[in-house]
C-alpha cells in the first residue's frame, strides 16, 4: 500500500485521543484556558457526564474577532510570547486543546474581549468550522461541548457511566479550583449547582483552609497541619493531615506545582517516604501541598495532559518535601485524627452497621483463660515493665490528689483497665480510650530508633541463652543478616543445621518473644527482592525496628497498675507519633464529654 498524507481532519481526529481522553478532560483543558484568561469567577454545566454538554463560562479578557477565528487553530496559542519552553507560567502552552475538542465533538465558543465593543460566537462540528457570528454576552467567555466523541463512535465504547464520568469531573474541578484559591468556581447541572467555592483572599495558609474543608472535608480541616519552607529558590506551603487521617487510595493527595496541579509519581512517592511507617501499608495520607519554584527547574511539557513534571534536580525537591513533612508531622506529638471519636459514637449510635476491618493488624482477641473482669485496677504485685520510663513523680500515687492532677494532662489520669487491655483516662472535658498495646509498640519503636541513632542499641545479655528452631533457608537468611542485626542489639549464632541461639538481645525489649521476633525477621528478609543485594539496615532498618518494637511491648491481657497506666500516658505525651502504632491504626480515642452527654439524650 502506498504511502500518503492524512487529510486535516483525521490528522486532528488522532492527535485528539492525546489531549481528549475523556470528558473530565475537556473540563480541565477549558478551565485552564480560563484560569490563564485571567478570569475571577468559573462557571461548569455538564449533563450526561459530560458526553451530552459541557459549558464552562468565565469572567476573563475575553477575545476579539481574530483571536477567537485563530483560537480553534491546531498549535495556535496566546502563551507562548517566545519560542522558550523552559519558562512557561501559564497552564496551556501547547495550543491543542480547542481545535482537539473541535474534531470530535460540536464545539461553540462565545467571547468579547474586555475593549470590544460586541462579542463574536464561532462553532467547530467534527472539524468543519462555521464563519464568525455576532453572539449576546456581557464579558469573558463562554465554550459549549455537546456530544463529546460523536465524531469518533469507537472511543464511545471506552466511556464510563455518567456518575463515574461526573465523579472525575468533580476531581477535576476541585484540583484545579484548590491550586487557584483566589478564583471563585461552581460546578452543576443545568437543574442544580452541586459545588460552589467562594473566592478566597490571598494568603494561602491563612485564608484557604475553608476552601480545603469544602474540598477535603471538615475532618481534613479540624486536624490539618500548617507547614511553610523555603529553601534555594523553591518555597513550599500548604497543610499535612495527620497521620491517622488516611483513605485506601491517592485521590485525597493535592499536589500543586507553581499554580499547576500534577500527579506526579516522584511527588506521590516522596510524600509516602516521608509519612513512612506512619500510615498504614496501602494507605494514603490526606495532604494539600503548594510547590513553587523557576520555570527553568521544572518541565511541564511532558505529557500532552501536563499532570506529569521532570524537575531539574528531583533530589532537592524530595528533601524538601520530606524534612518540610517530617517537621509538621513531629510538632502533632500525640494528636490523632478528632473523625476517630465520631466514627466511634456512630457505631454506638447504629450497632447494626457491620464493622470496619481493623487497620494494619487483625482484631483483637481475648487471650484464652484470660480474666473477664470489665474493668479496674489490678490488686496483686507485678513487676513494672522494664520498657517504660519511670513514671513522673506526680502521677504515681494513687490518692485523689495526684488522680485529680493527672486530669490535667492532653490524655488525662487513668480511672481503670478494660478487658486488659485498654487503659481508660480522664481529662477535663474528655474520656480518653488507649489501646495498650498499640501506644506502647509506638513508644518502644521511638526509642529504639533514637538509641540507633545516637551511636547504638544496647543490649543485654540473656542468662540462659536461648535456641530457636527455625527452618534452613530462614536461618540461613539470619545468619547472613548477622552483623547488621548485632548491630541492631540482637545477638545470635549459628546452633546445628537448622537453629539458632540467641546470646543477646535489645535492653529496650525486655522480656520479648525471642522466637516470634526471628520468625518476624526472617520473613521480613525473604521479602526482599531476590535481584537486590541483602540490605538490612539500608533499606529495611524501619521495619526491622518495628518488628522488634512489637515484640517488645506490653500485650493485650497485661493487666497494668495505675502507677504504670499513668507512666505509658506521660510518655506517649512526651513522645512523637503516639497517636498511631508501627501499623498505623489509632492508638486511643478521645470522647467529648459533651457527645457522650447525647448519647444518654442529656443534650
Amino acid at each position: 500500500m502506498p504511502i500518503r498524507q492524512l487529510p486535516p481532519n483525521l490528522v486532528n481526529r488522532i492527535a485528539a485521543g492525546e489531549v481528549v481522553e475523556r470528558p473530565a478532560s475537556v473540563v480541565k483543558e477549558l478551565i485552564e484556558n480560563a484560569i490563564d484568561a485571567g478570569a475571577r469567577r468559573i462557571d461548569v454545566v455538564v449533563d450526561g457526564g459530560g458526553r451530552r454538554l459541557i459549558r464552562v463560562t468565565d469572567d476573563g479578557s475575553g477575545m476579539d474577532a481574530g483571536d477567537l477565528a485563530l483560537a480553534v487553530e491546531r498549535h495556535a496559542t496566546s502563551k507562548l510570547a517566545g519560542d522558550d519552553l523552559e519558562r512557561i507560567v501559564t497552564l496551556g502552552f501547547r495550543g491543542e486543546a480547542l481545535p482537539s475538542i473541535g474534531a470530535v465533538a460540536r464545539l461553540s465558543i462565545a467571547s468579547r474581549a474586555s475593549s470590544a465593543s460586541e462579542a463574536h460566537e464561532i462553532a467547530v462540528d467534527a472539524g468543519r468550522k462555521s464563519a464568525l457570528k455576532p453572539a449576546a454576552l456581557a464579558g469573558g467567555t463562554r465554550v459549549e461541548v455537546r456530544d463529546l466523541f460523536y465524531a469518533t463512535p469507537a472511543r464511545l465504547k471506552f466511556m464510563k457511566s455518567a456518575r463515574a464520568e461526573a465523579a472525575a469531573i468533580a476531581d477535576v474541578v476541585k484540583r484545579l479550583a484548590l491550586a487557584k484559591p483566589e478564583i471563585g468556581f461552581s460546578l452543576g447541572s443545568q437543574d442544580r449547582v452541586s459545588l460552589r467555592l467562594e473566592a478566597c483572599p490571598a494568603g494561602l495558609i491563612d485564608h484557604a483552609l475553608a476552601r480545603l474543608a469544602c474540598i477535603l472535608g471538615e475532618a481534613f480541616a479540624a486536624d490539618a497541619l500548617p507547614l511553610r519552607v523555603a529553601r534555594g529558590g523553591m518555597a513550599l506551603e500548604g497543610f499535612a493531615g495527620l497521620p491517622t487521617l488516611h483513605r485506601p487510595n491517592a485521590l485525597q493527595l493535592y499536589l500543586v506545582v507553581n499554580g499547576r496541579p500534577v500527579r506526579d509519581k516522584l511527588l506521590v512517592g516522596t510524600v509516602r517516604a516521608a509519612y513512612g511507617d506512619l500510615v498504614p501499608q496501602g494507605r494514603y495520607p490526606m495532604l494539600a501541598l503548594f510547590l513553587d519554584l523557576p520555570p527553568h527547574e521544572v518541565d511541564v511539557n511532558v505529557h500532552p495532559a501536563k499532570s506529569e513534571l521532570r524537575f531539574r534536580d528531583p533530589n532537592a525537591v524530595r528533601a524538601l518535601i520530606v524534612a518540610a513533612l517530617k517537621e509538621a508531622l513531629e510538632t502533632a506529638g500525640h494528636r490523632a485524627t478528632s473523625s476517630l471519636a465520631q466514627a466511634a459514637l456512630d457505631r454506638v449510635l447504629r450497632p447494626g452497621e457491620r464493622a470496619r476491618p481493623q487497620l494494619g493488624g487483625g482484631a483483637y482477641r481475648a487471650p484464652p483463660g484470660r480474666s473477664r473482669q470489665a474493668f479496674g485496677f489490678s490488686d496483686n504485685a507485678q513487676a513494672p515493665l522494664d520498657p517504660l520510663a519511670e513514671p513522673s513523680g506526680d502521677t504515681r500515687g494513687t490518692s485523689t490528689e495526684d488522680a485529680a492532677l493527672g486530669a490535667n494532662y492532653p490524655l488525662g489520669a487513668a480511672r481503670a483497665q478494660l478487658h486488659d487491655t485498654f487503659i481508660i483516662a480522664e481529662t477535663e472535658d474528655a474520656l480518653v480510650i488507649v489501646d495498650q498495646h498499640a501506644a506502647h509498640e509506638r513508644l518502644v519503636y521511638e526509642r529504639l530508633k533514637r538509641s540507633f541513632s545516637n551511636g547504638g542499641i544496647a543490649r543485654q545479655l540473656l542468662l540462659i541463652p536461648e535456641v530457636v528452631e527455625l527452618d534452613a533457608e530462614s536461618a540461613g537468611l539470619l545468619l547472613g543478616a548477622a552483623e547488621d542485626l548485632e548491630r541492631l542489639g540482637l545477638v545470635i549464632e549459628p546452633f546445628g543445621a537448622s537453629a539458632l541461639v540467641v546470646r543477646e538481645v535489645p535492653s529496650l525489649l525486655g522480656t520479648c518473644d525471642v522466637k516470634g521476633l526471628l520468625k518476624d525477621l526472617a520473613d521480613a528478609l525473604a521479602a526482599e527482592d531476590d535481584g537486590e543485594e541483602k540490605r538490612l539496615l539500608a533499606a529495611r532498618l524501619d521495619h526491622v525496628l518495628s518488628t522488634m518494637a512489637c515484640h517488645g511491648s506490653v500485650r493485650a491481657g497485661r493487666r497494668l497498675s495505675p502507677e504504670e497506666m499513668n507512666a505509658l500516658l506521660r510518655d506517649m505525651e512526651r513522645t512523637p507519633f503516639t497517636g498511631q502504632c508501627n501499623h498505623g491504626r489509632p492508638t486511643y480515642v478521645e470522647l467529648k464529654l459533651t457527645d457522650i452527654e447525647k448519647l444518654f439524650s442529656r443534650r
